[in-house]
C-alpha cells in the first residue's frame, strides 16, 4: 500500500473588535449576502430591491456589491436624500430607499443613482431590522 498525503485547506479567518457595542469576534473571510425573498415576511421590500436591482443599481452581484456605512450623519443624508421628510407618505407605508441609506452607494454617498417606493410600514421596519441584524451576526463593517 503506497502512502497518501491528506490535503487540507482553512478558509482565511478575520478576527476583530469593531463592531460597537459587541465584543471581539471572528468570521470566516466570505462576502455574506442577505436575500430578501418576494414569497417571504417582506414581500414589497424584496420586490422594491429586485426592480431596483434590475434597473442598473448595485447590489445584485458579487461584482457590484453594497458597502456598509457606519457614520450615522452619512446614513441619515442618505434617508434624506432619497426620503424626505416632504415627501407625503400614504397611510400605512415607509418610504422605502434602495441603496440601503446604510451603504455607501445610498442616495447622498453613491453615484447619484437610487430609487424609493412606498411600502408597508410594518415590511420596511422588520426588513431593516433583518439588515441590522445581518450586519452584526457576520460582523459587516465598514
Amino acid at each position: 500500500m503506497s502512502p497518501r498525503t491528506a490535503k487540507t485547506q482553512t478558509a482565511p479567518v478575520r478576527c476583530d473588535n469593531m463592531l460597537p457595542g459587541r465584543g471581539p469576534g471572528c468570521v470566516f473571510e466570505v462576502i455574506p449576502e442577505l436575500n430578501y425573498s418576494l414569497s417571504g415576511p417582506y414581500p414589497e421590500l424584496a420586490a422594491h430591491i429586485r426592480d431596483a436591482q434590475q434597473s442598473g443599481l448595485p447590489g445584485g452581484s458579487s461584482t457590484r456589491p453594497l458597502h456598509r456605512l457606519t457614520d450615522s450623519d452619512m446614513r441619515e443624508k442618505n434617508r434624506n436624500t432619497s426620503c424626505p421628510s416632504s415627501l407625503t407618505r400614504p397611510p400605512g407605508t415607509d418610504c422605502d430607499e434602495y441603496p440601503f441609506a446604510s451603504t455607501w452607494e445610498g442616495a447622498a454617498t453613491g453615484s447619484g443613482g437610487f430609487s424609493r417606493r412606498f411600502i408597508d410600514s410594518t415590511q420596511n421596519r422588520l426588513g431593516g431590522s433583518a439588515l441590522a441584524t445581518f450586519y452584526n451576526k457576520n460582523r459587516v463593517i465598514e
